[in-house]
């Protein structure tokens, strides 16, 4: 925040977000269910719904988020608003509590590519914007269309039908990574959780309590598994980018349970911060019911100006 202030930015204030940014749904048992202004009665996304709401209501220009399985693209894509998480370690979490802290990631909210472009600036001084011309100088690779809901579909494709150099990519989906994540929420919670269990929500508690049963051996094999995964995709995407649905379905109606719905709500998402890859999620138009529908552009480590950049081209072509 210190450096966006810097740049010129101004604090607005502080929005809800779901408890200990554990979810996917941002219905926070303390400070209440965060409200989708695009799309009344249905969920906003999370963790930082707040994030993306206060985004969509007009009432913010720029917003930060936290991501470590999503948490920036998801509410995003449910909101119709943009969100990208940089490469791992690019934007400094310093004072954010963390989650699982080799898959969080910290980056920028707003209602356009450029929006997120600017704050990038601000909170990478290092980072050179690009400048793409034409869509036909990216290769991409296009994955997981077949996976999701007939419109969420259709407008995805869409999209990735702007990239004249593309192809379709059979892309595994992540396994047996899990533990990973849980092992390192519960090093992060296990003294706090022991003084105060009592004072969590019940989704936030019930996933704690399944954190802490993770076993060595669940650990060590989560982490070869994510090693594998890790060169496999390495060796997989040879293109400039890729390209995937955000989320297969528009935002779902409340009430949601998280516990319900989570892995099938991360499936796109979560194998990025795998990855520690960057991610853009643009909207790219209605789809079931109306609703924004979101398409994820993904690059490289350390390609963060580039997925910007094709990201706002993108953006116009749309």
């Amino acid at each position: 925040m210190l450096r966006l202030e810097a740049a010129g930015y101004v604090n607005a204030g502080k929005t809800n977000l779901h408890e200990f940014a554990y979810g996917i749904t941002s219905v926070n048992p303390h400070f209440g269910t965060v409200p989708n202004p695009v799309a009344p009665g249905r969920m906003a996304g999370g963790s930082s719904g707040g994030s993306a709401a206060a985004l969509a209501a007009g009432l913010a220009d720029a917003a930060l988020g936290s991501d470590s399985g999503g948490s920036i693209r998801i509410p995003a894509a449910c909101c119709g608003v943009v969100g990208f998480k940089p490469t791992h370690g690019l934007v400094p979490l310093d004072g954010c509590f963390p989650l699982a802290p080799s898959f969080d990631h910290a980056g920028p909210m707003a209602t356009s590519v450029r929006g997120c472009t600017a704050m990038m600036e601000a909170l990478v001084p290092e980072l050179r914007p690009l400048q793409i011309e034409a869509l036909d100088e990216i290769a991409v690779a296009i994955a997981w269309l077949d996976l999701c809901e007939p419109l969420v579909r259709e407008r995805v494709a869409a999209a990735a039908a702007h990239f004249p150099r593309r192809r379709t990519l059979e892309l595994p989906l992540p396994e047996g990574i899990g533990a990973v994540f849980m092992r390192e929420a519960a090093g992060v919670h296990r003294e706090l959780f022991a003084a105060h269990a009592d004072r969590y929500g019940e989704n936030v508690r019930t996933k704690i309590e399944r954190c802490l049963a993770v076993t060595d051996d669940e650990y060590e094999a989560g982490l070869r598994a994510r090693e594998r995964y890790r060169a496999r995709l390495a060796e997989a995407v040879e293109e400039d980018l890729l390209v995937t649905p955000t989320l297969a379905f528009v935002a779902p109606p409340l009430p949601v349970d998280d516990l319900v719905v989570r892995d099938a709500v991360i499936r796109f998402t979560y194998p990025i911060n795998i990855l520690g890859w960057p991610a853009l999620a643009l909207p790219c138009g209605p789809a079931e019911g109306g609703l924004p529908a979101s398409v994820q552009l993904v690059g490289r480590p350390g390609d963060d100006a580039l997925v910007l950049a094709v990201g706002e081209a993108l953006e116009v072509a749309l």
